[in-house]
């Protein structure tokens, strides 16, 4: 469930945007995107090919508009007012307060288990880049700890200590709960996982009734020295656990998806990935995006990820193939450490005279790209890879299909067509949750 706040409506009528290089798939994808789950109608739109450049004009009444994570908030909101009206005594009707500019919009990540399951370690290697093999001197949490994320999207990490029972009365579960994105329970594979699971249980028993629609992931931790076959069975029994006892307190159907992970290996990235893209509005839009960029370019696959966390927030819809995707992860490592090196802050003074003679021009007219770019092939499997910096946050990575640097202009300007969108997608998302 996300808290991602609701989207306001375009003001301005569009008029000569132009998107190059591109068949008219893509062109309409980035149109729908403005007034994607919109209450009202598109009085005229117009597509007219001119000299080979789509123009998209469009004219819309000045109405409001209702995203689907903004359906979620409602929900979330009443859920908040009927707590409140049970909690008054004398039953008058008031609104619980919607939350605070400074929480809207931020959805928050509850890590919680048993003690020793990995939790810190989980939230240390993902976002804040720590090695895996310095987690071991890691000391247990004693207090929760929250990290807020400052990235393509604003949210929190609370990592909950494994001794607390936040199921006490003294605890104020709206506080913990209200405004969650999900709930990640970490169950230890290689120890005893059965009081993780009964708490677990406990805990789902005892939310379902006032918070039915939070969404609850369960990552079976600590998986890399164990074989593929022992894998699966431990996930099959926890499975069948935990569903059968819900089933028998009447809970059928729980959102619950389990996931296999590991610190060393790229899989934690993996389930991460998928729970951060459960957060986002406009992920059905990003697919399609790449969907056509994939066809357009005939590229095998295409991730977009955050650079930060190496986390892809949306992908196509061919499945996700691990080694692509580490080799994919392991290149924005590269292109990382090359920018730490050479992206050194330059003085004015500095500035000034690479903009002075003979040149006379902005340093921005006198570079092909702003963003990085860069293009490797793969010796073993001669396929090139592509990758394209989409915002200071975001990175597109894509894995081409041999041979295809003879089309690489068409590809680059389809690349560049694309990134254009997906950064006024994230614009117009980011401006209409700071005035919502």
């Amino acid at each position: 469930m996300s808290t991602t706040s609701s989207i306001t409506p375009c003001r301005k009528p569009l008029s000569g945007t132009s998107f190059i290089g591109l068949e008219n798939s893509i062109v309409n994808e980035l149109v729908r995107v403005l007034f994607v789950s919109s209450t009202s109608t598109i009085r005229n739109t117009l597509v007219q090919p001119i000299h080979g450049t789509t123009f998209v004009a469009i004219v819309i009444s000045d109405v409001s508009y209702i995203s689907p994570a903004q359906l979620n908030i409602e929900r979330v909101y009443e859920q908040n007012r009927l707590i409140a009206q049970k909690k008054d005594a004398s039953g008058a009707l008031e609104s619980a307060p919607v939350p605070a500019a400074a929480t809207q919009g931020k959805p928050r990540l509850l890590l919680m288990g048993q003690r020793r399951s990995g939790k810190s370690s989980i939230s240390s290697v993902v976002f804040h880049k720590m090695p895996p093999n310095e987690t071991l001197f890691l000391e247990s949490t004693a207090r929760v700890q929250k990290d807020s994320m400052h990235s393509f999207m604003d949210f929190q990490v609370w990592d909950f200590p494994g001794q607390v029972d936040f199921l006490d009365p003294t605890f104020d579960l709206d506080a913990i709960f209200g405004e969650i994105g999900a709930l990640i329970w970490v169950i230890d594979a290689q120890d005893d996982y059965l009081e993780a699971i009964n708490r677990l249980n406990s805990t789902i028993l005892n939310l379902q009734p006032t918070y039915p629609n939070i969404n609850i992931e369960v990552f079976i931790h600590k998986v890399d020295g164990l074989s593929d076959d022992y894998k699966l069975d431990i996930q099959r029994d926890i499975m069948q656990r935990i569903q059968d006892e819900l089933s028998d307190h009447g809970v059928e159907n729980a959102p619950i998806n389990f996931h296999l992970t590991s610190i060393y290996n790229h899989s934690i990235f993996e389930a991460f990935s998928k729970v951060i893209q459960k957060l986002i509005p406009h992920l059905p839009t990003l697919e399609a995006l790449l969907n056509d960029l994939c066809r357009s370019c005939r590229f095998e696959k295409a991730y977009l990820f955050d650079v930060l966390s190496k986390i892809y927030i949306a992908t196509d819809s061919s499945p996700v193939d691990m080694p692509s995707y580490e080799i994919c992860s392991d290149y924005i490592d590269v292109i990382v450490d090359v920018a730490e090196i050479y992206g050194w802050p330059r003085s004015d003074e500095y500035i000034e005279s690479l903009e002075g003679e003979p040149w006379n021009k902005k340093l921005e007219d006198q570079v092909a790209c702003l963003d990085a770019e860069s293009a490797i092939v793969l010796t073993d499997m001669k396929r090139p890879i592509m990758l394209r910096e989409v915002n200071k946050y975001l990175a597109l990575v894509a894995i081409m299909r041999e041979g295809s640097f003879e089309k690489m202009p068409l590809v680059t300007m389809n690349v560049e067509t694309v990134a254009d969108g997906l950064t006024k997608v994230f614009e117009i998302t980011k401006q209409r949750n700071m005035v919502s």
